[in-house]
């Protein structure tokens, strides 16, 4: 989890799409316009998951270069996110993987830990409207594991973001997560500068997503309509911003700059192209971490 992490390379990126069935075992019944099993995962040339770094993106009519923005590939420079399974026979369940060492073959064991931990994981819906941020444990052979709970079923995205120690730089790890049962795709929500959380939490964002050049972004954090301004640390910092690009869902990790413990949280962020981004802001007060999200569009 880099701070300040530019990407200035994007892959080919299509719209997700959803196919007949994710589930174990045979296909459930037909589909239909309003309601339909979610496409069997194994496909990801359809939509946009390119271990490729050539092509055309869809969304924007640009070519791509030949490295690729974080979690687009489930290899790269000689690591491997290898997962024990992928698909989950429920929406609540265990994630287990490893990552391999291509030169080798054998898992990785030793890590740099960024901001207190060796690996960070995230699981993202294709649509967008699902979100975890979660910290597997470390088992002693190198096998990654954390339970899941997921709100509905369909196609998801595991992002594995770390640093093997050794490496001066961290990389960001992809690959398809399905979970069994019929799922009705939901429509990307619509852009707004302000997020409701639970427990009468808003957050509000100011600034704007750039592509290929650095912006400030700035998350002003409020419950009852009065600022906080005790937001608690979490991972060493006050808060931890994710974004996800609509279609082939690129990876974008950063964290804030320092400074007080709220009401705002500065960021600063490069798109890796122009098009729809999902954020997702973590914070923590009174002993809780919550998430707001956002949806955005890169200038």
């Amino acid at each position: 989890m880099r701070t300040g992490l530019k990407i200035t390379a994007f892959a080919a990126g299509v719209a997700a799409t959803f196919g007949t069935a994710y589930g174990v075992g045979s296909g459930v019944g037909p589909v239909t316009a309003q309601e339909r099993p979610a496409r069997a995962h194994g496909d990801e040339g359809g939509h946009g998951g390119h271990e490729e770094g050539t092509g055309t993106d869809a969304a924007t009519g640009a070519t791509a270069a030949s490295t690729t923005p974080g979690g687009l590939q489930v290899s790269e420079r000689g690591y491997t996110l290898d997962l024990a399974r992928d698909r989950l026979p429920g929406r609540t369940g265990e994630i287990r993987f490893t990552i391999r060492k291509d030169a080798t073959g054998k898992p990785v064991t030793a890590y740099t830990k960024e901001h207190g931990k060796e690996l960070h994981l995230i699981v993202a819906s294709r649509d967008l409207t699902a979100y975890r941020h979660l910290h597997p444990v470390r088992a002693a052979d190198g096998t990654w594991s954390t339970p899941v709970s997921l709100p509905k079923a369909g196609d998801y995205r595991v992002f594995a973001d770390f640093t093997p120690r050794g490496e001066k730089e961290g990389l960001t790890l992809g690959a398809g997560l399905g979970v069994a049962g019929t799922y009705a795709p939901a429509p990307l929500p619509e852009h707004a500068d302000t997020a409701k959380v639970a427990d009468g939490y808003e957050v509000k964002v100011d600034g704007e997503l750039r592509a290929g050049a650095a912006s400030a972004l700035t998350l002003s954090v409020s419950k009852d309509g009065r600022p906080v301004t005790d937001l608690e640390p979490y991972l060493g910092a006050y808060g931890h911003l994710v974004a996800l690009r609509s279609g082939d869902l690129a990876y974008l990790h950063v964290h804030p700059h320092d400074g007080r413990p709220g009401p705002e949280v500065s960021f600063t962020a490069t798109a890796p192209s122009t098009g729809t981004y999902r954020l997702f802001l973590d914070f923590k007060h009174d002993g809780e971490v919550r998430t707001a999200a956002f949806t955005v569009h890169a200038a």
